[in-house]
């Protein structure tokens, strides 16, 4: 039987690559799952692996944190062992974290086919570590598993075969789509005392956003005009209270009495806070594909964006993440709130099914 190992490495990953291994029980190849370890905070990791019914990995790397080249050697170095040992006919790889790399080049070096699902997909902003990885990922893929029409001009213009692309929708989304009746049962609303459709859901982690005091210090200040009207939900990242206590800014944080601060949700709670938020605002890329299916506007606190179709479809605004103007966008959004005019093509929860039959008939043929 044929052999493909899919790696998990940070949150995003884990909703993206369960579907695949759900889909995969009764196929043609068995499936194994490598999990790097680069996040390693249990709400950010381990709950993910119950939340979405994945068994334990085959392999646990433990790398850890570190900057960028340091888990990235890291990574690169435990792969290595995995894949001499493994042996896989295809490697598969998501999105656009460390992990994603580094394994990706450890399997090309090897000979072995690659796989990157959510390819194509790009900010324009090399600043951002996940731009890098993401073109470089794409530079050396075999297969690429797209999301949205943007990633296939972007593959084309790059000079990729469209013979290797195959557009199939969004596994993040069939992750969602199993997991709504789960997050119904929550008690995550109860537990903060929010009602729904009346707060604000707020995450922060990128280093532009959350490595600068003063740009910290300007979201305090965003928090405090905002909450008068409106309680904010904050699931705090990490990096982000890394951050705020190097710079002597939790506490202030926290004197904010609308101010809802609360540790990394679970995947099945965030859920349901993102469903029953009144608009959320964020620097994340998944974050703005989930909110699109759920229809809940999203303010993108950056001022590029990886997803362009959410854009295109009218549930997100990209805002420049300055005081005035996401103080500015936030009212509005609040009084005016914009809602998506359809739904991306595919974002159907089927996203998976289509990967598991190409890799079976086409791929590994």
């Amino acid at each position: 039987m044929k052999k493909v190992i899919s790696v998990v490495g940070a949150r995003p990953n884990f909703m993206k690559v369960a579907p695949i291994y759900h889909s995969s029980n009764d196929a043609k190849f068995e499936h194994k799952i490598v999990h790097t370890g680069q996040h390693y905070d249990y709400n950010l990791s381990d709950s993910f692996f119950v939340d979405l019914e994945l068994p334990k990995p085959d392999f646990f790397l433990g790398v850890g944190s570190g900057s960028h080249s340091v888990q990235t050697a890291k990574i690169m170095m435990e792969f290595e062992k995995v894949l001499e040992i493994e042996k896989p006919d295809l490697v598969i790889v998501v999105g656009d974290v460390n992990s994603t790399i580094a394994c990706g080049l450890v399997t090309v070096k090897m000979g072995i086919k690659l796989a990157h699902i959510e390819a194509g997909l790009r900010s324009g902003d090399r600043s951002m570590p996940e731009e890098i990885n993401r073109i470089a990922t794409d530079s050396i893929s075999d297969y690429y598993f797209i999301t949205e029409q943007s990633a296939l001009d972007n593959l084309i213009f790059s000079g990729i075969s469209e013979e290797k692309i195959f557009f199939v929708g969004n596994t993040m989304i069939d992750s969602l789509v199993k997991g709504l009746p789960k997050a119904e049962l929550s008690s995550v609303l109860e537990d903060y005392q929010l009602t729904r459709g009346e707060f604000i859901l707020a995450t922060l982690h990128r280093p532009s956003n959350v490595d600068n005091k003063q740009s910290l210090e300007d979201f305090y200040e965003v928090f405090k005009s905002v909450s008068k009207n409106i309680k904010i939900v904050f699931p705090i990242h990490p990096r982000t209270t890394n951050k705020l206590t190097e710079f002597g800014l939790l506490e202030k944080f926290k004197s904010l009495e609308n101010l809802v601060m609360i540790p990394p949700a679970p995947y099945i709670d965030f859920l349901k806070l993102m469903k029953y938020s009144k608009l959320v605002m964020t620097d994340s890329g998944g974050i703005q594909e989930e909110t699109t299916y759920l229809d809940v506007p999203c303010l993108t606190l950056r001022t590029t964006t990886e997803r362009p179709i959410t854009i295109e479809i009218g549930s997100n605004l990209l805002i420049n993440p300055n005081k005035d103007n996401i103080i500015d966008a936030l009212d509005n959004s609040l009084k005016n709130p914009k809602k998506r005019i359809q739904m991306p093509l595919l974002w159907d929860g089927q996203a998976a099914k289509r990967i598991v039959k190409i890799i079976e008939n086409k791929i590994l043929s």
